[in-house]
């Protein structure tokens, strides 16, 4: 059975990205079709990159890298959970790609993004990121929109037609990490 890791990409104090992850862990582990594990940047503490080494070598000296690194290398997919700031990610989500290397190559990844307009840009930004590093990205993705799946801008109440989305992109997500499961191997 496929791990799948739903990564909650904003360590902002307040943020609304919270909601929308367990929102999504919800519906994808009530599928029974992959273990969905839910991943908060926030419990990892890393920080701006302070690596020494290139993530291409593996040979990481910072116990919150060691830990971040297994985590990610005993998943065979993602879904990130991104908000969208001046057009592009999070750079507490960029920092924590750009600390691994190997660990997420050969992985397929769907995205949930949410902001002022779904956060589109944010997940176009994080398509060219994660190509660099060999994770195959999906065509269906959830675009959450702040004025209208949130009340006050504040309270997670995502549109009945959203989940039918997020259904489609796991579909996609866990047709293409098993199509790229013997390169993993």
């Amino acid at each position: 059975m496929a791990k799948v890791g739903i990564i909650l990409g904003s360590t902002r104090p307040g943020r609304n990205g919270e909601a929308v992850a367990r929102w999504v862990h919800e519906l994808a582990a009530k599928r029974g079709d992959a273990e969905y594990a839910l991943i908060d940047l926030k419990d990892y503490d890393l920080g701006h990159l302070d690596e020494p080494k290139i993530p291409a070598m593996g040979d990481y000296a910072h116990e919150h890298t060691k830990r971040w690194a297994a985590t990610v290398a005993t998943l065979d997919a993602f879904v990130f959970v991104t908000p969208e700031y001046n057009h592009s990610i999070p750079g507490a989500l960029k920092d924590a790609i750009d600390f691994l290397y190997a660990e997420w190559g050969n992985k397929a990844a769907g995205f949930v993004g949410y902001g002022v307009d779904g956060a589109v840009r944010a997940v176009e930004h994080l398509r060219h990121v994660l190509a660099m590093v060999c994770v195959a990205t999906v065509q269906q993705q959830v675009a959450l929109s702040i004025f209208t799946d949130f009340e006050n801008a504040t309270d997670f109440k995502p549109a009945a037609a959203h989940e039918d989305k997020l259904n489609a992109m796991l579909d996609q997500v866990l047709a293409w990490s098993s199509a790229l499961g013997s390169l993993r191997a």
